[in-house]
């Protein structure tokens, strides 16, 4: 927004849930407001449906009047969006693709119908797709893309000290797309083979009651705690932690201490998260979804890549935890390798490229 003279958002301004939400640090811009585009039952299809002219009638004058025109995929407003800009091939745009824009995932209809439809440089002119990650087989007009968080400032070597208990961190909605249960059933076993290790959640869900609930029945023993010279007091080991939703500084906290960080999401596109985790230095356990294998260095399908570990399942993922407990140069090596590839995605690069697209 700060490269433009005049801003205009087109999009919908109602909705039926609560945000995360702060307001813009430059507030002159214009509102278009326009209805969500959903299907979930006949009335919400119906409506949606007979307002569909209209919006694109919206979407069409205010891209008309725009000298550069950027769009959000994936979405169905989106899609409309895209179908609309095929019709001012002149205008510069530049496209956000914020989901999974790996072409083997299994994605809802209406994404691949944009992925298509923004790949083919038939249709589709002038026109920068940003995606996360690199993938094979794709147009000219297909750019790989990032997300930042630190800025250059922010930039040090964080040197883990692996002692036990071992740390680890989940940062995110304790739901059932990301998995948290996993991360639990992954302690639990890792401390009952030997490991002694706790776990770390920053976030809430509907999944928190549900977790809090399954990890309170485990401990694992008791210690004896000096309070004073002449007192000590038997406490239990709790392996556990859960902090609810937190201040950036907390979570940053979290990150210093923790020697691995969990996501088994189902679906991403960027997994802030795990690029965070990264940059302090935390070893990423994460399904291999989106581009989380690219971001973790991993190659011919193995767990174990240059950056990271692909989680399959917790046999599988202890074992390699074993493994590299047990070499502490190759764990060393592996979370300095995290925080150099995080780093190199800063905040004052992304709008140094950003500025790039603007100026094409």
């Amino acid at each position: 927004m700060q490269h433009a003279s005049d801003v205009s958002f087109v999009c919908p301004t109602r909705y039926d849930r609560k945000l995360l939400t702060q307001s813009f640090k430059r507030q002159d811009f214009k509102v278009v407001s326009l209805r969500r585009i959903e299907f979930h039952n006949i009335l919400s299809t119906l409506i949606s449906l007979i307002t569909i002219p209209y919006q694109a009638i919206v979407l069409w004058k205010a891209m008309r009047k725009a000298d550069h025109i950027h769009l959000r995929c994936p979405g169905n407003l989106a899609l409309l969006a895209s179908l609309v800009q095929i019709t001012l091939p002149r205008k510069r745009k530049t496209v956000k693709y914020a989901g999974n824009f790996s072409p083997s995932s299994s994605q809802p209809l209406s994404y691949k119908w944009q992925k298509r439809i923004l790949s083919n440089t038939s249709v589709t002119k002038n026109i920068d797709v940003l995606v996360y990650g690199e993938w094979p087989g794709q147009s000219k007009n297909i750019k790989s893309f990032f997300t930042a968080t630190y800025s250059q400032d922010d930039c040090a070597m964080f040197k883990k000290k692996y002692k036990e208990p071992n740390q680890f961190i989940f940062v995110g909605t304790l739901s059932s797309n990301k998995n948290p249960q996993l991360l639990v059933e992954l302690v639990k076993h890792l401390n009952i083979q030997g490991i002694p290790s706790q776990a770390h959640f920053y976030g809430d869900g509907d999944m928190m009651e549900d977790l809090k609930i399954k990890s309170s029945d485990f401990k694992v023993g008791e210690s004896i705690v000096s309070l004073s010279e002449n007192r000590e007091q038997m406490v239990k080991d709790d392996v556990f932690y859960f902090y609810g939703n937190q201040p950036k500084e907390v979570v940053q906290d979290g990150y210093r201490k923790a020697h691995f960080s969990f996501l088994a999401s189902q679906s991403e596109g960027w997994p802030k998260a795990v690029a965070e985790s990264m940059w302090y230095g935390c070893i990423p356990i994460v399904t291999p979804v989106s581009c989380v294998p690219w971001m973790l260095g991993i190659s011919n399908n193995k767990n174990l890549g240059s950056r990271g570990i692909i989680f399959t399942d917790i046999d599988h993922t202890i074992a390699i935890i074993k493994q590299l407990l047990t070499q502490q140069e190759d764990i060393n090596l592996l979370s300095q390798n995290a925080q150099k590839w995080s780093q190199e995605y800063t905040l004052e690069k992304f709008e140094s490229e950003i500025v790039k697209l603007l100026q094409t």
